[in-house]
């Protein structure tokens, strides 16, 4: 049975983790975490949400969507906390989509100083601004800084 000060407030569990209430309420309605209920109807977690929450945060700094967070929170047993073993899985996993972000991150900054160097730093002559939609037959977003894209920028 969990003592009283076993249990953090959403104020107590946001100073600790470092993420506004507003946000570890929208982790609770997302599942991501879980917490009881006082008979005044305020909400307790468990200390163990601080773990959940430093997952969820770490996750998302490699740029991992809530979706994805949250289907790897959804793959442990019992919804529980994860452990090590479970985060060396999971960054297994996750790691063929970080590397492609990885490369999406390089190829902008390449792109990006490449258009700086080439002089134009004209909106109306960059490659990278796609004027008049002309590479919408390629696919939907910036098709120019996806990885396996060989378009770079060039002098009008």
């Amino acid at each position: 049975m969990l003592h009283k000060s076993d249990q953090l407030t959403i104020g107590d569990l946001a100073a600790r983790s470092g993420v506004a209430p507003s946000a570890l309420r929208y982790y609770e309605s997302q599942g991501l975490i879980t917490a009881s209920r006082t008979t005044g109807n305020q909400r307790r977690y468990e200390r163990a949400m601080l773990r959940r929450i430093a997952f969820i945060r770490s996750a998302q700094r490699v740029g991992l969507s809530l979706t994805e967070i949250t289907e790897a929170m959804d793959s442990l047993p019992d919804n529980r906390t994860p452990t090590r073993a479970d985060w060396a899985r999971l960054s297994r996993d996750w790691r063929p989509r970080i590397d492609a972000q990885i490369a999406r991150l390089i190829k902008l900054r390449d792109e990006l100083d490449n258009c700086i160097g080439c002089g134009c730093l004209s909106l109306k002559r960059c490659s990278l601004q796609n004027p008049n939609d002309t590479v919408a037959a390629d696919g939907p977003g910036a098709v120019y800084l996806e990885p396996g894209s060989s378009r770079l920028c060039e002098p009008a």
